[in-house]
């Protein structure tokens, strides 16, 4: 190691949490991303930083293993720390019970200066591991080792993170199932819930309980007492028993069940807290109540006659018996050895136990019951027991307080699986534990003077998927089948819209399509959160976090998401696949930002919506755009293509194959698939494309329709919504809306890169009037983006305007105007402009100096707000911008426009 760099440390500058497909992976979509700083240290190899190899491999001794993949041989060889981290934060996770694997390292345009990527299963532990992985590997380069007692606690750090975040047995086995099966799910913010299934398709658990779950028979299952009189009621065999409230009430309960032996228990508990069994004097009954009364949330207790036999739980899910497990409660085996307490300490080690439920078993805990059954059995926590001599430490034989499970499934008797599942539609639960207590569950109930004890809502399911003994059973599955029977789909139709240009036009107009279809449709957009026309909220939500808002909306039946590329970058999508994902076109806009730094990287992000659908589904591409085209090799999906040019060759190459398409066609937007076209509309009856005079947006209107096409929603349909569809403020704020201000007009659209400029410079360019413009852009772009600006603008506009945003993205204040105002001076020396920063301020003097029979185009930060300063001006009815340029300047009713020519 060079003593000049000895100080030279490793640094994070950033860390980001993917948690859906993304531009790393598609399969892998947990990924933890760290923009990794090496500086100088980037220069430096593990052959060549001394002991950096042995100090690694003390702290991971299977180094040598098949797992780390040869790791090893190329940490020998030398390889550079920007490839080393990521695999020591998989292992860390790995070693505290999180089995990860992927990982990815990428150089940047900054020397020095990394993407490290790798997989995570609970993401604050993936946090968490990026730190310390850096940690370890700065301290291995410095000093050659990583203190023992550090790496100690890192492990076991991440081992308390997994036991906090982690979901329970019960949960988890449902989960895991639904992934089997191509479920979606979720984690609900809100008391615990887990969601299955997108929109209208989902359905909801809390643990065993489902949205299907009936509160009247939760809160019957709640009350015991209640309970065992409906199923008394109905011929099923249960306890006698009575509830009181007070102790003066207790002796002649005793005395009404029969006297002992007895059970005493809260009314209201469950898992087994607050009560005992077996109860044989009246100094153990006092014991009883006092601990099941402490315990009871409504002050009443059960007393009822006690039972022997073996404890059963019945697990009913859908009105069938789909598990039987009997639990045996703590205890030890004698060895002839060592005494109880040894032979606690010696089962507490097994690796199947732990604390609470996360394991299969839980950990052996004394309290005062424990050594008050102690006594009983005249043992202590120092007698020997002798070899295959039981001890048993808890009366209640729940595996929260130790016990265990043995899978008894095969063995209950046909008699007991009818009484069980009446039991279970008596309360009315769908999901429901039947507790029996039965000598041999083999035989019938009332043979063997065997009871139904309890029925319990929210059962757990751990004893049944991993029982102490005997088989494993695959109890989620039938809650699946209940939630989603065949033939039900738990997914709703979702189509996502990206591309540099058009995103928020043609995912309004697929949305708007889609609701002619009478379906409730949510979409989200730059402007906001919507169902149907109503706005949920305001702002740019085309992240994750907005498209999981609406698959969460139990009233979406159709999601359209605008999906954008920062979107993807911070977080992956916000949905696992899509039915439909258009990929509009890529532009150099954004580049130079976190790695994206040429064309082609940012198309390989875009990309990410089209190998995210589904391979039934259709990526709808735009085949005028090679960077979009090239994307149907990495999609599984069916490809339809759209184009402005009717005789594209890969068009028309994809149509000879059987293919689908839409074209732009002899004035019609049409509907191309193997060697029939059909027609859906002329452009010039589209009142988006402005009379034909936009082909950006006869392009946003073909992908729109594509889309739509294919989800079978029919030609007439769409043809409805293409001539109700305008580019207004109304129903597509900021996107070529047009004001009549009587002697002059106003334009607002949200263009703010060089290929929106040029679309719609080619679009100006028809007024006949002035033009000007009041021009600027985002902060986050590069230099030579504002200067390309400044040029397009002096070609633009006879007059210009340069603002800037309120928000400069790290810009110093007037430095974009500055940059925009050096390519207009380069592009045409003589163009008139002027640098008025405030964007409200500019835009009042463009209106206000406006000429007579002039264009102002605003293209603003804040669409809202420059919508409202045009609205005070009271501007007359939309005017037919189309039939103003078509009758060169004069104005004429949309009645006297025919096949795009004035009619006579």
């Amino acid at each position: 190691m060079n003593p000049e760099k000895a100080d030279i440390m490793m640094e994070i500058l950033k860390v980001q949490t993917l948690r859906g497909p993304n531009y790393w992976s598609i399969q892998h979509q947990k990924l933890i991303v760290l923009q990794l700083d090496l500086a100088e240290l980037r220069e430096e190899r593990s052959d060549e930083i001394p002991n950096f190899y042995q100090g690694l491999s003390e702290l991971f001794p299977n180094l040598n293993s098949a797992r780390w993949n040869g790791f090893s041989q190329l940490l020998r060889e030398g390889i550079f720390l920007e490839k080393i981290v990521p695999q020591v934060a998989l292992e860390l996770q790995s070693l505290a019970e999180m089995p990860v694997e992927f990982s990815c390292t990428r150089s940047t345009s900054t020397p020095g200066l990394y993407q490290v990527v790798f997989e995570y299963r609970d993401e604050k532990a993936g946090r968490y591991a990026a730190r310390a992985a850096v940690r370890l590997c700065q301290s291995l380069r410095d000093r050659g080792y990583y203190p023992s007692e550090e790496f100690e606690l890192d492990l076991r750090d991440l081992r308390g993170i997994r036991a906090d975040g982690a979901l329970g047995p019960s949960t988890e086995a449902i989960v895991r199932e639904a992934e089997a099966r191509g479920i979606p799910w979720m984690e609900l913010s809100t008391r615990a819930m887990t969601q299955l299934g997108y929109g209208a398709n989902q359905k909801r658990i809390q643990a065993t309980q489902s949205d299907r779950t009936s509160i009247l028979g939760i809160e019957l299952a709640g009350d015991k007492e209640a309970t065992k009189e409906i199923l008394q009621k109905h011929g099923i065999p249960v306890p006698q028993g009575v509830t009181i409230q007070d102790y003066d009430e207790l002796e002649a309960a005793v005395e009404r069940v029969g006297g002992f032996p007895l059970v005493i228990k809260p009314l209201d508990s469950n898992h087994g807290r607050g009560a005992t069994i077996d109860i044989n004097s009246w100094r153990e009954a006092e014991a009883a109540f006092d601990t099941a009364i402490a315990i009871s949330k409504c002050g009443k207790v059960i007393v009822e006659r006690y039972h022997s036999g073996r404890d059963h739980r019945v697990l009913v899910v859908n009105g069938q018996v789909i598990a039987v497990a009997e639990r045996m409660p703590a205890h030890v085996v004698g060895d002839g050895r060592s005494t109880i307490e040894e032979l606690i300490e010696s089962t507490n080690r097994d690796p199947r136990r732990g604390k609470g439920h996360d394991n299969v078993m839980t950990c052996i805990e004394l309290d005062r019951s424990s050594y008050e059954l102690l006594r009983k059995q005249k043992f202590n926590l120092d007698t020997v027991l002798r070899p295959g001599e039981l001890c048993y430490l808890r009366s209640t034989a729940n595996l929260s307080t130790g016990g265990i499970a043995i899978d008894r499934t095969e063995e209950i008797h046909p008699h007991n699986i009818w009484l069980a599942e009446r039991a279970a539609q008596i309360v009315g639960l769908d999901i429901a534990g039947i507790d029996i207590v039965t000598p041999d569950i083999s035989r019938p109930l009332g043979e063997v003077t065997g009871v139904v004890i309890e029925v319990n809502a929210a059962p757990g399911f751990r004893m049944h998927i991993c029982p102490s003994q005997g088989q494993p059973r695959n109890v989620a599955a039938p809650v699946l089948e209940m939630l989603f029977p065949p033939q039900t789909n738990p997914r709703i139709p979702i189509i996502a819209v990206t591309g540099t240009n058009g995103k928020t036009t043609t995912t309004r107009l697929i949305a708007h399509i889609m609701k002619q279809t009478q379906r409730t449709v949510g979409y989200t957009t730059t402007d906001g959160i919507y169902v149907d026309d109503y706005l949920v909220e305001a702002g740019d939500n085309t992240g994750p976090q907005s498209a999981r808002l609406i698959l969460q909306d139990p009233t979406v039946e159709v999601a359209v998401l605008e999906t954008a590329r920062g979107g993807i970058l911070r977080s992956g999508l916000g949905f696992d696949t899509c039915n439909v994902g258009v990929v509009l076109n890529v532009t150099g806009d954004h580049l130079g930002i976190n790695g994206i730094d040429t064309i082609e990287d940012m198309a390989a992000l875009k990309t990410v919506v089209a190998e995210a659908t589904l391979p039934q589904g259709y990526a709808v591409l735009n085949a005028d755009d090679p960077l979009v085209s090239a994307m149907a090799k990495r999609t599984r999906a069916q490809v339809a293509y759209f184009s402005m040019n009717p005789h594209n060759e890969l068009v028309q190459f994809h149509i000879r194959q059987g293919g689908l398409a839409a074209i732009y066609e002899n004035g019609y937007l049409s509907i191309v698939k193997a060697d029939k076209t059909i027609r859906i509309k002329k452009a010039i009856n589209v009142p988006l494309t402005l009379g034909g005079w936009a082909p950006f947006m006869i392009a946003n209107a073909l992908a729109a329709s594509l889309a739509a096409f294919t989800q079978g929603v029919a030609l007439e349909t769409i043809r409805q919504a293409l001539s109700t569809f305008r580019a207004s403020a109304r129903q597509t704020p900021g996107r070529m809306n047009l004001f009549n201000l009587g002697s002059y007009h106003a334009l607002v659209d949200y263009a703010h890169n060089p290929a929106s400029y040029k679309a719609l410079g080619d679009f100006v360019h028809r007024w006949p009037g002035e033009r000007i413009g009041v021009i600027g852009a985002p902060g986050d772009r590069r230099d030579e983006d504002f200067i390309a600006l400044g040029r397009l603008s002096a070609q633009m506009f006879d007059r210009i305007l340069v603002k800037e945003d309120d928000d400069t993205r790290g810009r110093r204040r007037g430095e974009v105007a500055h940059l925009i105002c050096q390519g207009i001076e380069r592009e045409k020396s003589d163009c008139r402009y002027e640098s008025i920063l405030k964007e409200t301020e500019a835009i009042e003097l463009a209106l206000d100096e406006a000429s007579q029979g002039s264009l102002v185009i605003v293209l603003p930060e804040k669409v809202g707000r420059t919508l409202a300063l045009i609205e005070a001006r009271h501007p007359q009815i939309e005017s037919g911008w189309a039939d103003k340029i078509a009758n060169n300047g004069r104005v004429v009713s949309r009645s006297k426009i025919e096949d795009g020519r004035v009619a006579e």
